[in-house]
């Protein structure tokens, strides 16, 4: 192989230490060494990597090709290095955390700046999900912590599970809507005739669920939270909405709260993670969450 790891650290303790010299005092090996190992690349690839003719050794440019490249290389096989270094001792290379949608990841901001200053080089990985679609995350390896599952737990064992906290819900229209002017509680087949608005469940392997729909209701499906709060108060449709998502267009007459006689969906959220788990970066996070203070957190938006 023509290129090596090696040449390269050298090329870079050249071109950062402006001479031959300079550079083998910086790499602890003697200049003879240096010389030979450009003077072997230059001639494997032949081109001329360095300008000598100055006082200063400067790189040509195919020198200056090589070396940009060359340095994403040598940033790669250093961070290679410190993620075996890293699984050697325990702290996974990366941690992937599955939030529910009802979760905005801005909640948990503080958590992960609290576990960057444990300086673990673990790489931390958010990404949001919808109903079944947070304990798919879990099931099909693409998370170990999954905060904010719901429902029931996956079949074939080896979850651990402990409660999150509680989001309260609301049934909500736009003050235009036909159910706005309609007398409370709402019934079945008042509310089954409308359009409801729902976000689309993201699990690719285990069986989707829906919240708050009835059998034969037409439905309206959005990608997210936000959208979903914005065509309700559209009047493109209905639904449940957390309480927190809905509090400032109630306030400002956007949004209508109805009282119904369904029964409202739980707002009970849990975190899980798979029990055979030994990683030290989920073991921190699991430590932080059994304060009540830091579960309260998440859920305060």
């Amino acid at each position: 192989m023509r290129l090596t790891l090696d040449a390269l650290q050298v090329m870079d303790a050249i071109e950062r230490n402006g001479s031959f010299a300079a550079a083998a005092a910086d790499l602890h090996r003697v200049p003879s060494a240096l010389t030979y190992t450009v003077q072997k690349l230059e001639q494997d690839l032949d081109v001329v990597l360095f300008d000598r003719s100055g006082h200063r050794a400067r790189l040509t440019p195919a020198g200056r090709e090589l070396m940009q490249e060359g340095r994403q290389l040598l940033r790669a096989a250093g961070e290679l290095e410190c993620r075996v270094k890293r699984v050697a001792t325990g702290w996974e290379t990366e941690l992937r955390i599955a939030l529910d949608i009802m979760i905005p990841a801005v909640q948990l901001f503080a958590l992960v700046k609290d576990f960057y200053e444990q300086e673990s080089g673990t790489r931390i990985r958010l990404m949001h999900e919808v109903l079944a679609g947070t304990w798919d995350a879990l099931v099909s390896g693409r998370a170990e912590l999954a905060l904010g599952v719901s429902g029931e737990v996956p079949p074939g064992g080896g979850y651990a599970i402990r409660m999150l906290g509680y989001k309260d819900f609301v049934f909500a229209v736009a003050p235009g809507h036909p159910l706005a002017a309609m007398s409370e509680p709402l019934k079945h087949e008042q509310i089954l005739v409308h359009r409801a608005v729902a976000i689309g469940d993201s699990s690719r392997n285990l069986r989707p669920r829906s919240v708050g729909l009835l059998t034969g209701q037409d439905v309206l499906t959005v990608p997210d939270l936000e959208s979903k709060v914005a065509a309700q108060a559209a009047g493109l449709g209905c639904g449940y909405l957390p309480a927190h998502a809905a509090a400032a267009l109630i306030k400002t007459g956007r949004l209508v709260v109805k009282e119904v006689e369904e029964i409202k969906p739980s707002g009970n959220l849990y975190y899980a993670w798979r029990s055979r788990e030994k990683g030290k970066a989920l073991h921190w996070f699991l430590q932080r969450l059994e304060s009540q203070e830091v579960r309260a957190a998440l859920l305060r938006y």
